[in-house]
């Protein structure tokens, strides 16, 4: 059966300026990442209790969005890419490609108790790719086939030149193995995970700038299908959309925050040249996955505006039952500089360090800062922020 994302791949290629075509992605491999807390709170939520869902109600989940039709991409671990792909054939009839995580660096283990964050990233493959494409150590060629044929690769780079010089002999040798088994990828650059090593003015810069150096020398057999990178705002994104329309630039969706955060967050980043979105925390959080899915691929093609998408979503969760996270007027305030680029919406400026106040540290909800507001912060201040974003930020 056709796939979606080669349709609108070969689209966005044949016609990078007119094209409409937009490419999302359910990302729910993040049991790479948190371990027990990766598939979110079970339904019953337990109050203090802290439970979650299991793996089979995570896996569930996946399904279910699947049965759906309306994402593009499926992105698991690669185990439950062997049970939904490979075992239960779940995509043979689906026009939604599955994919699996295909390295797991060291800034994505968010362990509880854990502190390997705090770490500069080191690369690392927990998966290989014949175990992606088939379930086992080495394929048989008839068998590539049957799992995915298509991976996530991330990067992490820290203005450290060992550490990325590293990162990219890693990287390339992945590269080499993909071509050769005939396994596609797309790349996730990370924003650096220590604090203060690059000036948040030029961050955006950064990225773009190591996007397009990491891929200047690699021909097109072993290039990404598509990027996924935080969103820096209009002037950054535009700036990689301009240079090569071919990279087809796509945003990481981030901490959950609002809904108005995440169907902004799509809205501005399509209007400045993404061409995909990869949501995974803003879709697993929702009060109800489907619908919230579903006003995604609407915002997408054009038929609806953020703000009263929000609304609508409210109006489906009223009509099922289902009580909001939050009053319908707080989840249309914008949380995160990533909703607020454009002027259209109202941001709460910052008080230094409280983004957003809650009793605790534990509790206190995420808020990106502004340039202007980061600069304002004392040192110890900047530590804690970018330690805190960095816990936020996988998506």
């Amino acid at each position: 059966m056709e796939k979606s994302l080669d349709r609108k791949l070969a689209g966005i290629r044949a016609n990078p300026h007119t094209s409409k075509a937009f490419i999302i992605a359910d990302a729910k491999d993040a049991d790479m990442a948190y371990g027990l807390a990766a598939p979110g709170k079970s339904p019953e939520y337990h109050g203090a209790e802290g439970r979650f869902r299991t793996l089979a109600e995570y896996r569930q989940c996946m399904r279910d969005v699947v049965q759906q039709g309306l994402v593009d991409i499926m992105l698991m671990s690669a185990s439950s890419n062997e049970v939904l792909t490979i075992q239960e054939r779940l995509f043979d009839n689906s026009h939604i490609t599955p994919a699996a995580r295909a390295n797991d660096t060291t800034d994505i283990f968010v362990t509880r108790g854990g502190v390997y964050t705090k770490e500069p990233s080191r690369p690392f493959r927990t998966a290989t790719i014949d175990q992606i494409q088939c379930g086992k150590a080495d394929c048989a060629p008839a068998d590539r086939s049957l799992g995915a044929d298509l991976g996530l690769y991330s990067l992490t780079f820290n203005n450290n030149l060992e550490r990325d010089r590293e990162a990219l002999q890693w990287y390339r040798d992945f590269r080499i193995e993909a071509e050769r088994k005939g396994f596609r990828h797309f790349l996730e650059v990370f924003d650096p995970n220590m604090p203060g090593v690059v000036d948040p003015k030029l961050l955006g810069d950064f990225i773009n700038d190591h996007i397009a150096r990491t891929l200047a020398g690699v021909p097109s057999a072993g290039r990404p299908v598509f990027l996924k990178i935080a969103y820096h705002g209009p002037k950054a994104m535009e700036a990689l959309a301009r240079y090569a329309p071919d990279l087809v630039p796509g945003v990481l969706g981030g901490a959950a925050g609002t809904t108005f955060d995440a169907f902004n967050l799509l809205y501005e980043a399509k209007k400045y040249g993404a061409r995909a979105a990869l949501f995974g925390r803003k879709i697993n959080n929702a009060e109800h996955q489907l619908a919230f899915v579903e006003f995604l691929r609407r915002i997408a093609d054009d038929e609806i505006g953020p703000a009263e998408a929000v609304k609508a979503y409210h109006g489906v969760l009223q009509k099922l039952g289902i009580k909001p996270m939050r009053p319908l007027d707080n989840d249309m305030e914008s949380t995160s500089t990533a909703a607020s680029y454009g002027g259209g919406s109202a941001q709460k400026p910052a008080t230094a360090v409280s983004m957003s106040g809650g009793a605790s540290d534990g509790n206190r909800e995420f808020r990106e800062l502004t340039d202007a507001e980061i600069t304002a912060l004392s040192p110890l201040e900047k530590i804690e922020y970018n330690q805190r974003k960095r816990n936020l930020i996988f998506g």
